[in-house]
């Protein structure tokens, strides 16, 4: 998978950032940018699941590990991206120990998952790599675990511990509505929560992982110990350029008119 979960387990800083508008061409503009992992959003973004082959494939010549955030904790689904070429799963909104060790036995062959098996897709080059594919699966693909709520604050510690779990990842926006402090990204609770989360991780050999609001809050992060770090988005480039070069043309008839 691009030695991604080599570069975590040697405690390397990774960057990404989120596709959202379900174009395989902006997959494959973004993914020429150099980021490390980009993450296909099927949970927020306006993509739906027959988006993702053209996507993941504009992004398989790319130097970027392509993930996937699934919409619902659903083994078929997961199952399904990861067939179709996805290098690693992002599960949103999983509340309690249950749900993540659902997610994981997702992750993962019969006997110790209960993925379903498929020997003729795109991850395996629809037959021709299907061995190593096969014997080297917990090498190859990424379990990420969002921490967004109060219930799975509650077992960190057992949820870090999951075979098939690699980052705990934390959703700002969606924790601290959680915690009552919605947005408050400075709020006691919140910067107690993210260091449990960082601390199960660290205890477990496994990573801390955020998606930061804006680029003010990469110190912070990466002081406590976030290794795994995202920003940004497809649809936030896109309008960040629009709005740049509006203010910049404006900036320029300003300056002729009055020359």
């Amino acid at each position: 998978m691009k030695n991604l979960k080599e570069r975590l387990k040697s405690g390397e800083v990774v960057h990404g950032c989120w596709l959202n508008s379900g174009s395989a061409l902006d997959a494959e503009i973004v993914g020429k940018a150099g980021f490390d992992w980009i993450n296909i959003d099927l949970e927020h973004g306006v993509g739906m699941e027959h988006d993702l082959p053209g996507q993941l494939q504009a992004l398989s010549t790319s130097s970027a590990t392509p993930l996937v955030r699934v919409e619902a904790l659903v083994r078929q689904r997961v199952g399904g991206a990861l067939d179709l070429g996805a290098q690693g799963i992002i599960f949103p909104m999983i509340r309690g120990l249950e749900e993540a060790k659902q997610a994981a036995s997702f992750m993962r062959y019969p006997p110790r998952g209960v993925r379903g098996m498929a020997t003729l897709t795109p991850a395996v080059e629809f037959g021709l790599s299907f061995e190593d594919y096969f014997q080297q699966e917990d090498q190859r693909l990424l379990g990420v675990l969002q921490i967004e709520n109060t219930e799975i604050l509650e077992h960190l510690d057992e949820v870090a511990a999951l075979d098939a779990i690699d980052v705990l990842f934390v959703g700002p926006a969606d924790l601290t509505l959680s915690l009552g402090v919605f947005r408050q990204y400075d709020d006691p609770l919140f910067l107690d929560a993210i260091q449990q989360v960082q601390k199960a991780a660290e205890k477990h050999g496994k990573t801390a992982g955020v998606f930061m609001p804006h680029l003010g809050e990469y110190s912070k992060y990466y002081d406590l110990g976030f290794r795994f770090i995202g920003c940004g988005s497809d649809s936030i480039f896109v309008m960040q350029g629009a709005l740049n070069m509006v203010k910049e043309l404006e900036a320029s008839r300003t300056s002729s008119e009055n020359s």
